[in-house]
């Protein structure tokens, strides 16, 4: 749990785009974002904890072109928020509650197409000794507690983020739009630059 819990809790580009929906929709569409990352995550800890190499080679072989793609969603989500039209959070719950789907999908495509995660993983099971574990429960125990771990993340912050919705007008609103969506923004073109300099 500890473990899905740290590699759930930095802020990156993911974390910005969930805070900033909490904000607007509230901490049920920010949680179901969240609910994204946590499969993706565990998706992941389960290739390395089930010890699927061929898998592991595959993906991580494909991690150009998934970080290609990876870097233009997020520059598309980016902008997407940056122009976002600004209403008060308070009246735009209903309609957000129509795209949970949508919230759920979005953000699990952006965090799977990060192979590098896996490596995470194995690394962070073969250091806690998980991997040479002669239980054969061991693996699903671990991928469940990552699970675990990130889900908790998402819906602590969801929620204490959501908390703050009743003082935000649609101004203020129209300015964390912008601000979210800048940051975004730059999170991908850092991603394609890295991309162009490694080529």
């Amino acid at each position: 749990m500890l473990l899905g819990l740290s590699v759930a809790a930095p802020v990156g580009a993911i974390g910005v785009l969930i805070i900033r929906r909490s904000l607007a929709y509230g901490w049920c569409f920010g949680f179901v974002s969240g609910l994204g990352v946590a499969t993706a995550d565990a998706a992941y800890g389960a290739i390395a904890a089930f010890g699927l190499t061929a898998l592991t080679s595959a993906l991580t072989a494909l991690t150009d072109p998934l970080r290609l793609f990876g870097g233009l969603f997020l520059l598309y989500l980016g902008l997407r928020t940056f122009l976002a039209r600004a209403a008060a959070p308070i009246t735009a719950t209903a309609d957000a509650s129509r795209n949970l789907p949508g919230a759920y999908l979005s953000i699990f495509a952006l965090t799977i197409v990060n192979p590098q995660t896996i490596l995470t993983f194995l690394s962070a099971f073969a250091g806690l000794g998980a991997l040479d574990a002669a239980d054969s429960l061991a693996p699903f125990l671990m991928v469940g507690g990552v699970f675990t771990g990130s889900v908790s993340w998402w819906l602590v912050l969801s929620a204490a983020i959501s908390t703050l919705r009743v003082r935000i007008d649609a101004r203020l609103m129209m300015w964390i739009n912008r601000a979210s969506g800048a940051i975004v923004i730059a999170f991908a073109l850092a991603i394609l630059l890295s991309l162009v300099r490694g080529s």
